[in-house]
């Protein structure tokens, strides 16, 4: 639960799908060839912190699972990967907001990707605007790249995160007003964890990233400057800032986990290890006092039994 999010890490935030797509609009429908048994793979090809369609989920819920998160990674590499110019990410971007009108108005489309994901659309009777809203996210990242208060950064995460939460919950047949505000807690976390961890990836100096998903607010109250984060230099007021960050998140992080005993079985297990991981790297991420530059949190193979672990207790 981009899924480093990327449910990026969700990850509900961060995911372990990534797909190569490095088209324009016009080869959107051309590329998208992937299978379900293509999806399943992916899902399991690239290191995110949290688990995507893992063994400890019902079956039956794998598939669909790993279609979401497939549409979300493709879309989200249409905005990071490669070099391509804005108005191309865009472009591409559309491609998939087409696809959805499709789906939609219960129109074919040419793709085979697009067939399997609307006929699970359709089967497991998913909203649409949480879709839309991960697009609009992914756009807002190719014309966006600072955040003046965390007023807008939540707005981001709202789009951003919270949707796969939503879904998810939609597929567990679990989506009621209580639990999607939980999600939304732990999704949002989730997504800050994430940018905590990639300061130094998002400010790449690349024509298409050099993005700070910090407040530009609280950069200034604690003396922090974009010089400082492209320097990668660390002192007392990094730390400060740092902490005060970690703390937030873990805060948020916190205040959904609720939703990890509401959820039974398999599901709540899986929603266990999710929190789980994101607890782990807020301890390693305080463990390093945010010095992210020299030391940027991952969770490690050993990390895992532990978290699992601590999942099974009561």
């Amino acid at each position: 639960m981009s899924a480093d999010t990327k449910i990026k890490d969700v990850e509900i935030a961060n995911t372990k799908i990534f797909v190569d797509y490095k088209l324009a609009n016009s080869q959107v429908l051309d590329g998208m060839n992937n299978s379900l048994a293509d999806s399943l793979a992916l899902s399991q090809s690239h290191y995110e912190n949290f688990p995507v369609a893992s063994h400890f989920l019902p079956k039956h819920l794998r598939n669909p699972i790993a279609l979401i998160y497939t549409f979300a990674r493709q879309a989200d590499d249409f905005a990071d990967e490669g070099h391509h110019k804005p108005a191309t990410r865009l472009a591409n971007l559309q491609g998939f907001k087409d696809q959805l009108d499709l789906i939609k108005n219960n129109s074919k489309t040419k793709s085979p990707f697009f067939t399997e994901f609307g006929n699970m659309v359709r089967e497991y009777n998913l909203p649409l605007t949480p879709f839309y809203d991960l697009l609009d996210a992914f756009s807002q990242d190719v014309t966006k790249t600072r955040y003046a208060n965390f007023f807008e950064l939540l707005d981001y995460c709202r789009r951003s995160a919270n949707p796969i939460g939503t879904l998810l919950l939609h597929l567990f047949g679990k989506a009621t007003p209580e639990n999607l505000i939980y999600s939304n807690q732990v999704c949002t976390a989730l997504q800050l964890i994430n940018f905590y961890q990639d300061v130094a990836i998002d400010f790449e100096n690349d024509f298409h990233r050099s993005r700070i998903y910090l407040c530009q607010d609280e950069m200034r109250e604690y003396g922090i400057t974009e010089a400082q984060i492209a320097s990668q230099y660390v002192n007392k007021n990094w730390e400060k800032f740092m902490l005060f960050n970690i703390e937030r998140a873990q805060t948020m992080l916190n205040e959904g986990k609720p939703l990890e005993r509401i959820l039974p079985g398999r599901i709540g297990l899986e929603m266990r290890m999710i929190i789980g991981g994101g607890d782990r790297i807020l301890y390693k991420l305080r463990n390093v006092r945010g010095d992210v530059f020299k030391h940027r949190p991952q969770l490690k193979a050993w990390d895992w039994p532990l978290i699992l672990l601590k999942s099974l207790l009561p």
